[in-house]
């Protein structure tokens, strides 16, 4: 099988990932409860951990990298920590619904939310950010890339104007960390979300994130946390505000060897062989009558994704097909990502979504071109 849904997890991870994982599975010891050698260990190795992922990330406050099961649990956090009823928040067409659900939710006790449109083309329409800045505006929320397209989105931009107007910027990273370099006090970023089992090539059931110090968050979980056990709510100190519960100690293991592999490799050299599997794929595809691929925003960077359709076919008989005739693995549908998919016309059919990662070879997107080329002339497009 090819595997090319990198966008949703990353198949393949370097061999270290494994070895941290299973060196944690054979000492179990619990971070924050104890202080057996064993214990001492794993919170040794989440500290290690989170100074691993803020080196990554460009945070200069280790001890602010919280950790949670995913992005869209990072998320939540984020959202239901800094609005109230009566906030305005920003958002964009390009979100997931690991955003868009949260803000429906905060709706119904009185959050307000806009959101920045995107044109048919794919292209943010940036100059419509500022006439939806109100007085209670709280907070603006932006994906960095866009899961559907690939589209990296103007997060400095963004954040600028968010501060002029007094707004937090919370940045859903998912599809950009690890595969981007990325340094979230250069962008302006108050909040940063971002999972593990995606580009950073760490184990499912990680993410997080990581609050800059001038920013506070209401905890979405209450809990232990080993630490000043007397207290009735949770402590101010990070990361225990927001870390209630036993930690995922050999993801976390795993997530901190991902995330030093990637600072040893490069993650600008991650971003060279992604950028150029993209183009060599949307060259090839290109040239097949009868395909239409979406957000391709001129003089605009992307991560390695791409969602196209071929004719009017079905996005899940396409997806099918390539993975029973031709052994290809892709994503294909709405891709938690309704508003993006409204923009660019293909809620009915959605779309079928390729995505490259450090492991995919040119002979593999090369296999792709052909199938998508033989599929397209078999439609007779």
């Amino acid at each position: 099988m090819i595997y090319l849904n990198c966008a949703a997890t990353s198949a393949q991870k370097p061999p270290c990932v494994r070895e941290a994982v299973l060196q944690a599975l054979e000492s179990p010891g619990s971070s924050s409860r104890g202080a057996s050698e064993q214990d001492l260990n794993a919170a040794r190795t989440v500290f290690d951990a989170r100074l691993a992922v803020a080196d990554c990330l460009g945070a200069t406050h280790p001890e602010r990298v919280v950790f949670c099961a995913n992005a869209t649990q990072a998320l939540n956090t984020a959202l239901f920590g800094l609005l109230a009823p009566g906030d305005h928040a920003i958002a964009t067409d390009y979100e997931h619904n690991s955003v868009l659900r949260p803000l429906n939710a905060l709706a119904a006790q009185g959050v307000m939310t806009s959101y920045i449109p995107v044109d048919r083309l794919g292209r943010l329409e940036l100059e419509r950010l500022e006439s939806l800045f109100q007085p209670h505006t709280r907070l603006v929320v932006i994906s960095h890339a866009s899961n559907l397209t690939g589209v990296v989105l103007p997060v400095r931009e963004v954040a600028q104007a968010a501060h002029e107007h007094g707004a937090f910027v919370v940045l859903d990273a998912a599809q950009t960390a690890g595969v981007l370099p990325l340094n979230m006090v250069e962008l302006g970023v108050d909040v940063l979300c971002f999972t593990g089992h995606k580009a950073l090539m760490g184990p499912q059931g990680t993410g997080g994130l990581i609050v800059a110090p001038e920013v506070s968050l209401c905890p979405l979980l209450y809990g232990g946390t080993g630490v000043q056990s007397a207290l009735p709510s949770q402590p101010d100190t990070y990361p225990e505000h927001l870390e209630a519960g036993t930690l995922n100690t050999p993801g976390i293991a795993g997530l901190g060897a991902a995330a030093r592999w990637l600072a040893t490799t490069g993650v600008e050299e991650v971003a060279r062989h992604e950028r150029a599997l993209r183009s060599r794929f949307v060259a090839g595809v290109s040239a097949c009558a009868g395909v239409t691929i979406y957000g391709e925003v001129p003089r605009c960077e992307h991560v390695a994704t791409v969602a196209l359709n071929i004719g009017g076919r079905d996005s899940a008989q396409v997806a099918d097909e390539l993975a029973q005739r031709f052994g290809i693995a892709v994503r294909a549908g709405l891709h938690c990502a309704p508003r993006a998919h409204a923009a660019l016309g293909t809620t009915g059919q959605g779309a079928v979504r390729f995505s490259f990662g450090w492991f995919t070879t040119e002979a593999e997107v090369d296999c792709a071109v052909d199938a998508v080329c033989t599929l397209a002339h078999e439609a007779g497009a």
